[in-house]
């Protein structure tokens, strides 16, 4: 089976896409057939913003989603921006969607880099929550955590969750630059606790190096 990683957050607007397409770049780099996928995007009037940037994005890395579109790496999209349970006015989830989705992608590469839609207890339909899917998809989890006031509560929140149900993952501070705070306010805690520190911007080899030889 093609490697999974699933890239989640402890909340919408973390910086999944940008974190997506850093995996995307560095694991291509390696010479890595790589593939990606966002299960579902709300918010999608005209166009899948999302879907167009990782569809732009994985066109230059790998030639054989030349041909794709964004329906192809988008399957499911609502044009409420909301939880999909409300933009879809619960609707029940389409698994076989998914299935024949990620099926046709994977022919296509060796690793598939799978985006979900906000933070991890997003409910999808009455039954799956977004943290679900990782499980469905046998993935590994890259948590990306913010790097603000807060992130202490958001960070062990969402790592008890990934925890509890067993799902293997990896996590990931997401600093912007308006997070300078982070080093005396949060990281301190982190250090303290033995909490390993890594930051997409700057540990982006690191951070491939442990999803790949998870």
């Amino acid at each position: 089976m093609v490697k999974r990683i699933f890239v989640t957050a402890t909340n919408t607007d973390i910086g999944k896409t940008y974190t997506t397409k850093l995996l995307l770049k560095e694991f291509a780099s390696r010479g890595i057939r790589v593939g990606v996928i966002k299960l579902i995007e709300t918010g999608v009037d005209k166009k899948a913003f999302d879907g167009e940037e990782l569809l732009t994005c994985i066109k230059e890395l790998n030639h054989k989603f030349e041909n794709l579109h964004v329906e192809d790496i988008v399957p499911i999209t609502y044009k409420l921006p909301a939880a999909p349970f409300v933009a879809s006015n619960n609707t029940r989830l389409d698994l076989k969607k998914i299935d024949s989705a990620v099926e046709k992608l994977e022919k296509l590469c060796e690793l598939l880099i799978i985006e979900g839609a906000g933070g991890l207890y997003v409910p999808i339909d009455e039954e799956y929550m977004m943290i679900d899917m990782i499980t469905y998809l046998q993935a590994i989890a890259l948590l990306v955590t913010h790097c603000s006031l807060g992130c202490i509560n958001d960070t062990l929140l969402s790592k008890k969750a990934l925890d509890d149900k067993n799902i293997i993952h990896v996590v990931a501070f997401n600093c912007k630059k308006n997070d300078e705070s982070f080093a005396s306010v949060s990281e301190p805690y982190f250090i303290q606790t033995g909490f390993e520190v890594l930051k997409v911007n700057e540990n982006i080899d690191t951070i491939c190096d442990v999803l790949y030889n998870n």
